[in-house]
């Protein structure tokens, strides 16, 4: 009885409730109970409020777990790390081991072309007497590779009988009872696909790890001149791989831990500053019919993915690109599908550089091609135990491939659904303009200078040397922060202000409502308690 304030009735403890709460218009239902008309109409006010309350309650409920984010775009300014530069020459290697083969190739394609468009294009195309790279210790594969691999001549190119008179190759399944023609409008494009198609059961005999430092180019043959910040570039400085499309690629400041690569000051004298060679030897022209430098700018620690990215650098022209860096950074869990280092991931990854969404994608599509195909795709690294694929040892992999590449497109596959987006990511949004270089006037001293520096001798008519300067538009950088549209304080305060909006009250309002349905219950076990007794 301490505890708890006992009433005679209900109408008493109701009667106390609305004259000393602080729920405003209660105590309207009290004063007025000799006016049934307005006891009645003040009811239904209180009701109608109760209810327009709660609905407004759902509605903020229902927006706090659709989880919806606002970004919040903020500016810093600070010196920062030059981002990884990688540069290749468009011009990969003819491995000795396969040279047999890719010149096959070419007279396979040379036919294909005269047989489409009446060309002989053996003249101005083809080249045999390019030097190929050797590989040591490798003679024993070598034979093995000679003996056992040979061209399939099942995937010739045909023009087809549309009126579009597109061009394509024909690929079917182990039985042939499903085939389709992996065909292009462009003749161009077709040619080069079929092309790439061989090339890579080709290059699939070259052992998976192939060491190619005792035999590379050197730097000095792809970059006559590299400056940073006015200051010579170090052999450190960059790191060497070899791309089966793009050939020989030098990546600049890789790592991202060297001081030398702080930005400190915006502009171009401040930047990167490259004379490269741009002439395509033509080891095999029909992988690419682009001649001149590709270039790629992004993250440290990340693999390059240059089918995707980058741009192309024009010989004869001075490239000057502005670099302009933006930060994303994405909240995860119920707010987003994002990782921070990739441990997260159903995928297991095939490169060992940093997470990217990139990385990912190739890694699951490589992951479902050797468990669908039985091998896997060339240009992607290999699972344990895998192989690459030969159309002498699995004759549908095109097939298989094609087909699955086309789902992985048209976001069919769950790859999309396996591999989220980094949860912090750089981003880098570049601006370019170019120039004649050398000029007429200039170009004569120019290329004394080189040839008596670096050994630069050119035997061609046509513009063989390129000049890039890559630099910071500006060190301040944008970060765009994803943060809660709804997060617990304002959904209290949302719903405090609700609250107040119709009844006028407060947080010690809702302990005065939870005490009256408390005494309620009290007195309701009470009252069947005594009736129990009497009876």
């Amino acid at each position: 009885e301490g505890l708890i304030e006992f009433y005679d009735s209900f109408k008493d403890m109701f009667e106390f409730f609305c004259k000393n709460t602080t729920i405003h218009g209660t105590i309207r239902l009290v004063c007025s109970d000799g006016n049934r008309m307005k006891t009645a109409f003040w009811t239904l006010l209180l009701l109608a409020s109760f209810g327009m309350l709660y609905w407004q309650f759902a509605l903020m409920f229902s927006q706090y777990w659709a989880y919806p984010v606002v970004l919040t775009m903020s500016m810093h300014s600070e010196p920062k790390m030059f981002p990884a530069i990688t540069i290749c020459n468009l011009d990969p290697y003819r491995f000795e081991l396969v040279s047999e083969h890719l010149v096959q190739l070419d007279h396979m394609a040379e036919e294909s072309i005269a047989f489409l468009y009446g060309i002989n294009t053996s003249a101005s195309l083809f080249h045999m007497n390019e030097k190929n790279i050797h590989i040591k210790d490798l003679s024993s594969t070598g034979n093995l590779s000679r003996s056992s691999f040979k061209l399939s001549q099942n995937f010739s190119l045909l023009r087809m009988s549309d009126h579009n008179s597109s061009v394509g190759f024909r690929l079917c399944n182990a039985t042939g009872g499903n085939c389709f023609y992996k065909t292009y409008s462009s003749g161009m494009g077709a040619i080069l696909e079929w092309y790439r198609f061989h090339y890579m059961n080709i290059m699939s005999q070259l052992p998976v790890i192939i060491n190619i430092s005792d035999h590379e180019e050197q730097i000095e043959d792809m970059v006559y001149s590299c400056q940073y910040d006015g200051e010579p570039c170090r052999p450190s400085d960059y790191v060497h791989f070899h791309h089966p499309v793009f050939g020989s690629c030098y990546t600049f400041n890789s790592k991202g831990t060297d001081s030398f690569w702080t930005a400190t000051k915006p502009g171009i004298p401040y930047g990167l500053s490259l004379i490269l060679r741009a002439e395509q030897k033509d080891h095999i022209p029909l992988l690419s019919t682009v001649a001149g430098v590709k270039v790629m700018i992004h993250n440290h620690n990340q693999t390059p993915f240059l089918e995707h990215e980058g741009f192309d650098i024009r010989p004869g022209i001075a490239t000057t690109i502005g670099i302009q860096q933006d930060e994303v950074n994405r909240l995860g869990g119920n707010y987003g599908k994002c990782t921070t280092n990739g441990n997260d991931v159903n995928v297991k990854l095939l490169y060992n550089n940093s997470y990217t969404l990139q990385a990912c994608l190739h890694s699951c599509f490589q992951h479902i091609m050797v468990r669908k195909c039985g091998c896997g795709y060339y240009y992607y690294p290999l699972p344990p135990g895998a192989e690459y694929c030969d159309y002498n040892k699995q004759p549908a992999w095109g097939h298989c491939f094609y087909q699955l590449y086309n789902r992985l497109r048209n976001h069919h596959l769950n790859c999309f659904d396996q591999c989220p987006k980094p949860c912090r990511e750089s981003l880098y949004k570049v601006s370019a303009g170019t120039a004649k270089w050398p000029s007429a006037k200039s170009q004569d001293w120019i290329r004394q200078a080189l040839r008596h520096q670096n050994g630069y001798n050119s035997t061609s008519n046509r513009k063989d040397i390129a000049k890039v300067t890559i630099f910071y538009q500006q060190l301040n950088y944008q970060s765009v922060n994803e943060s809660p549209l709804l997060s617990e304080n304002l959904l209290l305060s949302s719903m405090g202000s609700q609250w107040s909006l119709w009844f006028g009250s407060s947080v010690l309002s809702v302990v005065e409502m939870f005490e009256l349905l408390i005494d309620t219950l009290v007195l309701s076990l009470l009252f069947c308690y005594q009736r129990f007794r009497s009876k």
